[in-house]
């Protein structure tokens, strides 16, 4: 079975859904493809996201990863909204998902931290879910 692939997706794709799209290629990359995109861009990665991801887990998101456009990402199966609280875009997928997650921009490194564990923990959960078969299945 080819691995799914999952777009984390929220506004300007340079916090929240950057550090989704990491954390998934360094937990789950052997179960499904991440990638990450927005409605907007930014110029750059949020700093602060770049530098606690460098320090928790030795990643250096700069080095893979920008700030793209839902345009720029091809189709994928599973579409993880980061709560955008605004109307999230409408992608075609075979299973969508909100994780409701408040933006940590502007926020203290604990809030950030926070964050971060939160992203890590629904990681390890969209990963269990795909390996049992619960999202998707072959014939979708």
């Amino acid at each position: 079975m080819k691995k799914p692939k999952v777009a984390f997706v929220c506004v300007h794709n340079s916090c929240r859904s950057q550090i989704a799209e990491a954390l998934g290629k360094y937990l789950s990359s052997n179960v499904f493809e991440s990638y990450s995109a927005g409605t907007e861009t930014k110029p750059q990665i949020n700093q602060d996201a770049v530098r606690l991801m460098k320090e928790m887990y030795q990643i250096n998101m700069e080095e893979t990863q920008y700030s793209k456009l839902l345009s720029e990402i091809p189709e994928v199966d599973i579409v993880i909204t980061m709560g955008c609280n605004v109307k999230c875009p409408a992608i075609p997928c075979k299973y969508r998902e909100d994780w409701g997650l408040n933006d940590p921009t502007g926020k203290n490194d604990a809030e950030f931290s926070k964050i971060i564990h939160s992203i890590h923990t629904k990681i390890l959960e969209l990963t269990e879910k795909i390996e049992k078969g619960e999202l998707i299945t072959e014939s979708d």
